[in-house]
């Protein structure tokens, strides 16, 4: 990326030379012959680099500097000082100023101020362009949902991210366990550091060490060199942790030290390693059961259970379904470069109602696999599943005419359910209800209307 500079300085001839040598550099050089001008400049340029005479009739290069950090907080400003102006020299740096050149100053030195300055400007905004892409990649609009349940996953995320707390996440296959580790390692201030994953369910049991702290050659047959673990290779940043109710129990003692510790040595090695991460861990196993068993080791399960992230299953928030649809659609839209296609409203019920034991994953799947396979202009149910989305026996009494209107019948059928159990959870108040549901109050009573629904059927059972 090519520099862009302002020369600012009320001698026009100074002026021109910076300008001819800066050029020559292959930087993009603007000037401004005032203070004044170059406080308008500022306003509506793009620089990364000013260079300002500190002494200027009118507005001096104290005042450029204020106005400059004041409207660019990462813009450079280097001072250009006459003989004997070192101790304001000084007073500009504390203020902002990243370096100064006293007159009459050499043009190599010059050169090597402004080189060095202008690498440390661009690489501070590509970091932070980076990093922003990676919080829309990894923040929370990857971990889609509005309901009470994700509302305070994320309210949870937000409060321990920032710090190096350990947390274990519980949560069936499928449901995200993987991006909420993502959000709470780019929402720290560990995000610059690398983020590794292992997943300790894939690999055997001779490797699980060696993956996990490296090894030093001859340390096992095929050990051919030293090789670097995952937690030498997580320092600084975090180490995460999948499936942690799979590792063997020799293995888990060695990480239970590491843990306390912060040190750990390679297999075959006998040299201690410092290292400084932070640790999540995740699993869709009952460690407490795996405890009991002697399968999982109390302490460890402690040390990793400091603070935990229960993630529910679909089928216990069918409300953010359809916005996980939209989500999908769009992005498998844009990935495979296909014209997005809605849900027909038989679909989306179906979707609503479906058991989705595969959880967020099988959605996707379903989703992205409708997108590129479905003839019509909209996506229906035999695209989604190619058969009726729940499998369940007819309700008794005539059959339904229509292959339709067994669906609605079903899907009319989860919803009278599903509202009838919130309500009873909270003793027919409905403001209550609507808010564990993610609905508004009136939309919760316009759909109790349409079901025959009302609050006191909630508070007996159905027949």
């Amino acid at each position: 990326m090519q520099g862009r500079v302002l020369v600012v300085d009320d001698e026009k001839a100074m002026v021109l030379a910076l300008k001819g040598l800066l050029g020559k550099e292959g930087y993009h050089v603007e000037t401004a012959g005032s203070g004044e001008e170059a406080l308008r400049r500022i306003e509506t340029g793009s620089f990364h680099v000013v260079i300002t005479d500190l002494s200027m009739n009118g507005v001096g290069g104290m005042q450029v500097l204020e106005h400059a950090r004041r409207v660019d907080p990462d813009l450079a400003v280097v001072m250009i000082t006459a003989y004997g102006s070192e101790k304001i020299a000084v007073q500009a740096m504390k203020l902002g100023a990243v370096d100064y050149v006293p007159k009459p100053f050499d043009n190599d030195e010059l050169r090597l101020v402004v080189r060095r300055v202008m690498d440390t400007v661009l690489l501070r905004r590509d970091h932070r362009r980076l990093l922003e892409q990676v919080e829309r990649a990894f923040g929370f609009e990857q971990i889609v949902g509005q309901s009470p349940a994700m509302r305070r996953l994320f309210e949870t995320i937000d409060k321990i991210a920032d710090t190096d707390v350990t947390v274990l996440i519980r949560g069936a296959s499928g449901t995200g366990k993987e991006l909420v580790a993502n959000a709470l390692h780019y929402r720290s201030p560990r995000r610059a550091k690398p983020l590794v994953k292992m997943n300790c369910a894939a690999l055997s049991q001779e490797l699980v060490e060696s993956e996990l702290f490296g090894h030093e050659k001859g340390a096992f047959t095929g050990a051919l060199g030293r090789r670097e673990g995952k937690f030498e290779a997580a320092d600084g940043g975090t180490l995460f942790l999948d499936e942690v109710g799979d590792m063997p129990l020799e293995t888990q003692a060695k990480l239970l030290r590491a843990i306390q510790e912060k040190e750990f040595e390679r297999v075959g090695g006998n040299v201690p390693i410092r290292v400084d991460v932070r640790l999540i861990a995740a699993t869709n196993q009952d460690l407490e059961s795996a405890v009991r068993a002697g399968r999982f080791r109390e302490d460890l399960y402690y040390r990793l259970r400091v603070v935990e992230l229960a993630i529910p299953p679909l089928a216990e928030r069918r409300e953010d379904i359809p916005l996980l649809i939209d989500h999908f659609l769009k992005e498998a839209a844009r990935r495979f470069a296909r014209d997005p296609k809605p849900l027909t409203g038989e679909a989306l019920r179906a979707c609503v109602a479906h058991e989705w034991r595969g959880n967020v994953r099988e959605l996707r799947s379903a989703v992205e696999q409708a997108l590129l396979l479905a003839p019509g202009p909209e996506i229906t149910p035999a695209d989604l599943f190619g058969r009726p989305a729940v499998d369940e026996s007819p309700p008794s009494g005539a059959l339904p005419a229509t292959f339709r209107e067994a669906k609605e019948r079903m899907v009319e059928a989860f919803e009278r359910d599903f509202l009838r159990q919130a309500l009873r959870r909270h003793g027919g108040n409905i403001t209550k209800a609507a808010e564990e549901v993610g609905m508004h109050r009136q939309n919760l009573q316009q759909k109790m209307r349409e079901l025959g629904l009302t609050a006191d059927d909630a508070l007996t059972e159905p027949e």
